[in-house]
């Protein structure tokens, strides 16, 4: 199982954060190959070795073509970040963004990680601004680079196969900052919000040392908070942000690999029950708490009080997802109150493969422990696509991509 540990001594921002992993060792050529599949503008990405007060770090490069820029440039109003190509391109709608990332050809784990970031992001924004979180229409983040750097983050994160991340507390700096609305305090407002439930540290830097985009890793990925973990260090690596500090301007990045089989973490489990409630509303609440980052949903059918048939209702979740969930519950149902309670669950850990079968190349999810191989399991949306292409039952083809998978990895 690989950990690895942000180590946000001086801030966090998308470009640092991708710099830092592909000097970390991810495999840049992937990157760009998987990014380029998107319907984003055409650009050139590169990073280049600088030094920031002695230490050797990356430097994120990203470039897009001159008609884009001439072409958007009337359109929009330059965002402070850590890039110091911070383009102005065309302003998205989280919907849009979303949107695109799910119906992309990206891999499960690649799309669940990149829609958690814009999805705490978009629900700041919405708050800040007293609006639905789909409906609101990104600055900084909804910038091109911005976008490159968020989905790029998730693909590096696959390309070393990071299964947990841990982060140290986390400085914003303060002062004053001129955004698109105007001067604003630092931390940002959408930082600020992002930022509820994070453990901040104590650095008294004048600047914006943490962005939303940083701020978006920092509390969509990560599952805990605190100082280096007592493992042995396998590599690490260093980002460099564009602004110049009295201080060292890199996120250092440091990856771990440990020996246990499998992988245990605390989920919070929020529930009510209840038996005045059509069933259509059932599926719409499904689709709610999945789509808000609920782990899993499901319904039982129990006897209440009077021999009532009813349901019982469970969401699992993270447990920094608790307060959505629980809300979700109370707008969304007839009960007029919810419980919860927090569980430890243990998961096999898990690797994602690519096979070579009849319809091309799809993924698998591996699941093992102690080095054998427990569970491989076809990616569902890529199964769905092949059997709607190819007018082929769906088991049969999951059932295709199981066997020669199972044949090409355990041989």
């Amino acid at each position: 199982m690989k950990n690895l540990y942000l180590d946000c001594q001086s801030g966090i921002s998308g470009d640092m954060t991708l710099a830092a992993l592909i000097d970390l060792g991810a495999d840049m050529e992937y990157i760009l190959s998987e990014l380029r599949k998107l319907p984003i503008d055409p650009f050139i990405m590169d990073v280049k070795q600088i030094e920031k007060k002695g230490i050797s770090s990356k430097s994120l490069v990203l470039h897009f073509t001159e008609e884009e820029h001439k072409h958007f440039h009337h359109h929009t109003t330059p965002t402070p970040s850590h890039s110091a190509d911070n383009h102005t391109h065309h302003h998205r709608h989280a919907s849009a963004i979303l949107k695109m990332i799910r119906e992309s050809d990206l891999s499960d784990r690649v799309k669940e990680r990149s829609l958690s970031v814009f999805d705490v992001i978009a629900k700041a924004e919405g708050k800040i601004h007293g609006m639905d979180p789909a409906a609101v229409h990104f600055h900084e983040v909804g910038a091109m680079d911005s976008i490159i750097d968020v989905i790029g983050v998730a693909l590096a994160l696959e390309s070393l196969d990071v299964d947990k991340i841990v982060a140290s507390p986390v400085p914003t700096g303060h002062g004053k900052v001129m955004m698109a609305h105007g001067l604003y305090p630092i931390p940002a407002p959408a930082t600020a919000e992002i930022l509820t439930g994070v453990p901040l540290a104590d650095f008294s830097v004048e600047g914006e040392l943490t962005t939303p985009t940083g701020a978006g890793f920092i509390k969509a990925l990560v599952s805990e908070y605190g100082s280096m973990p007592a493992m042995q260090i396998e590599k690490i690596g260093y980002g460099a942000g564009k602004k110049d500090f009295d201080h060292p301007n890199v996120l250092r990045v440091m990856l771990f690999e440990t020996k246990e089989n499998y992988s245990t973490e605390t989920i919070t489990v929020v529930e009510c029950q209840l038996d005045d409630m059509p069933g259509e509303a059932f599926g719409y609440l499904m689709e709610e708490a999945l789509d808000k980052g609920a782990l899993d949903l499901y319904y039982t059918p129990i006897t209440m009080k009077k021999s009532r048939p009813g349901i019982l209702i469970t969401v699992l979740c993270k447990p920094e997802s608790a307060f959505i969930m629980e809300d979700l519950l109370l707008r969304e149902t007839t009960t007029f109150g919810v419980r919860k309670s927090k569980w430890e669950r243990h998961i096999l850990l898990r690797r994602f493969q690519k096979v070579e079968t009849p319809y091309g190349t799809l993924t698998v999810k591996i699941g093992f422990k102690n080095g054998e191989i427990y569970k491989i399991s076809p990616e569902y949306e890529e199964i769905k696509k092949v059997a709607r292409k190819h007018f082929v039952p769906f088991m049969e083809v999951y059932r295709l991509v199981e066997n020669i998978a199972t044949e090409q990895i355990t041989k």
